[in-house]
Parts: C-alpha cells; structure tokens; sequence
C-alpha cells in the first residue's frame, strides 16, 4: 500500500500548487520576499513607521460553504473569508499586508479549489494585500467527496498613536454605516434551516429550491443573493483614514449583528444611540425575516441587516464622512451617536 491507496495524491497536490501560482503572483506587493514553496513566507515591514504595531486576524466562512458546494459555484467564497478577516484588521486602523490561507478537503479535487484560490486572490486584490502563502491539506475520509473547508490569517500594520482602540471615541461622535452588500459570511445555519425547512402557503411541503427568484428579491435567484460576497472596506476606509477626516473608531459588523460588534468600538463609560430605520432595508433580510417567520430581535442579534462596517467621527465631519464613500460608490448613512452609557446600544426594537 502507498499513500495514493490511501487517499492522498502528493503528485496532485504540487500540480496544484503550480495551477494557482499565476493567481498568487498577481497579488504580490514590493515587501513580499521568496514565492511559494518554502516553510514560510516572508514580508518586510513596509519603512516609515515610527511605533509600527502588527495586527492579526484569523476567520472563516462557516455554513455559507455548504451553499457554494451545493449550487457547485465557488468563486466566492474566497472573497468572503478574505473579507472577514482584512476588515476585523481594519477595524483597527490597519492596512492590510498580507494573508494566509488554509484549505482542507477529503480529496482534491483541482478545478474546484482553484475557484476558491481564484477568489481568495480577487479578495488580497481588492484589499491591497499580498497571498503570502497557505496549506491544502488532503485529509481522506475526514471530509466527504466534493466537500471542503476554509480558514484564513492575516496581518496588517498601524502607528501605535493612531490604533483605534476605543481611547479616540468621543460622546457626541457621529455613528455612520457602511452599506452592507447583503448577508455576508454569518448567520447561514439558520438561513439553511428556513430553506430546507420552513413551511410555505403555496404548497405542502414546507422549503425552499435554491433556483427560486422571489419576487423580494427582484429578479435575483436566492442562490445568487446568498452567494454575494462580503463586502471587503478597506480601499475607501484607507483613504478616509489617510485625509482630512477625523475616524475615532470602527466596528465590522458580523457575527452577533449590530448589537454586539458596535459598542466593541467603545471607551469606558461610552454607549451608542442607534436610530433605527435610518437606513434603508436590504430585500433578502426582508425575505430571511418574512419565509423563516423570524423574530426583528433575532435579525438584528444574527445579521448585519444592512450595515457592514461602522465608524464613528466627529459630528461636524458626518455630512464629510458621507461625502467621501459616496464619491467611490459606497452608500453611508448617519445612523446614531456616541452617548454616554456602559457599552450597549440603545434605540433598537425589542421586536
């Protein structure tokens, strides 16, 4: 018996590494040193920091894989589990700098994870930051056929005075959110449930066909609204952190909605007066809420519900702030303020 007996094909394996060479490459910046192959990858620190601070991330995408390998469409999800993590590094002040991938499946399968790669290449591009390197490991009778899943690493860089830890925040600050391009990476295990599950007036049996198009999504399948990307902020957040504007803290909202990643933002003694409908609903919440006959406090405590990232400036440079994420085609909106209070965030529905 041999290891390809067993399930694992090395030789597929370094033929695969050459397959996504071409993508890698693309996302190289000028501190990157050596190429793929080696134990590590290697990236010099960028010059002109005075106090640099490295920042790290770490995520993945969870049960929205299970979608991207039941439609057999997997050239997003690469993008998703770039985003997670570049913009929790964000949220920090950093940039970006490089990223790490790790890739498991029960057997290889070359075409397939090049899409992944492919997507993971796309999100380092959009993000600014170089794909240092990954594992793809080969773990027979571990995954099922077909089936495989994703981790991600990455690393960016702030000045030490200018981390945004919550000391900048000010009472009176204006909250201002990012529009979200529709559910992201969270909530996809209840999402699941009411596809697979959820009763229907039309019909006995209760559940929902991927290729359906309801007529709140207007012309988008719910395959397709699902499968859209995270939204990756860095581009136009780094350029707002490098003018004129004043950002004393920032949130991505994921996992836990608006309740629970806004206030992470804050100092002591600090709390957020949210002014709820300020923003305009996205149809395929509207859709989640209306199928799955789901509670508006369970929503909003599992889904973004619109807003993707948040930052908090001085209320004098708002209607700025807007201006600015206009000007490169993001929708913002002034959707609460800094108050003082213990780190909660007041003014949302209780139902």
């Amino acid at each position: 018996m041999d290891y390809r007996q067993a399930g694992v094909d090395v030789e597929a394996g370094r033929n695969f590494v050459g397959q996504i060479q071409a993508l890698v490459d693309q996302t190289r910046r000028p501190e990157v040193l050596g190429g793929l192959g080696g134990f590590g990858g290697c990236f010099e620190l960028p010059r002109g920091y005075l106090e640099p601070v490295l920042v790290s991330g770490t995520d993945g995408v969870g049960t929205k894989l299970k979608l991207a390998q039941a439609l057999n469409r997997h050239d997003t999800v690469g993008i998703d589990l770039v985003a997670m993590c570049v913009n929790d590094v964000l949220s920090l002040g950093a940039e970006p700098l490089f990223f790490l991938d790790y890739l498991a499946t029960g057997q290889l399968q070359p075409d397939q994870l090049a899409q992944v790669v492919a997507g993971i290449a796309s999100g380092c591009t959009q993000a600014g930051c170089a794909l240092l390197g990954g594992e793809t490991a080969e773990m027979p009778g571990f995954y099922p056929l077909g089936e495989y899943d994703l981790a991600g690493f990455c690393v960016g860089i702030v000045e030490k005075q200018q981390r945004l830890d919550g000391s900048h925040v000010q009472i009176g600050d204006a909250v201002i959110g990012l529009a979200s391009q529709g559910v992201h990476s969270n909530g996809y295990s209840l999402v699941r449930k009411i596809i697979a599950e959820a009763p229907r007036p039309d019909r006995v049996q209760p559940g929902y066909d991927w290729a359906e198009a309801p007529a709140l999504l207007r012309g988008q399948t719910l395959g397709e609204a699902l499968l859209t990307p995270t939204q990756i902020y860095v581009a136009p957040v780094l350029a707002a952190l490098r003018s004129d504007l004043e950002i004393h803290g920032m949130a991505h909202i994921t996992g836990g909605g608006l309740p629970e990643n806004l206030p992470r933002c804050l100092g002591p003694g600090q709390a957020i007066q949210v002014e709820f409908g300020s923003w305009p609903s996205l149809p395929i919440f509207d859709w989640i809420q209306k199928a799955g006959g789901v509670s508006l406090r369970s929503m909003l405590n599992t889904f973004n519900m619109g807003i993707g990232m948040a930052l908090l400036v001085p209320s004098s440079q708002a209607e700025a702030a807007i201006a600015h994420f206009e000007a490169v085609g993001m929708a913002a909106y002034p959707i609460g303020e800094v108050v003082a209070g213990q780190g909660k965030l007041l003014g949302l529905p209780e139902d």
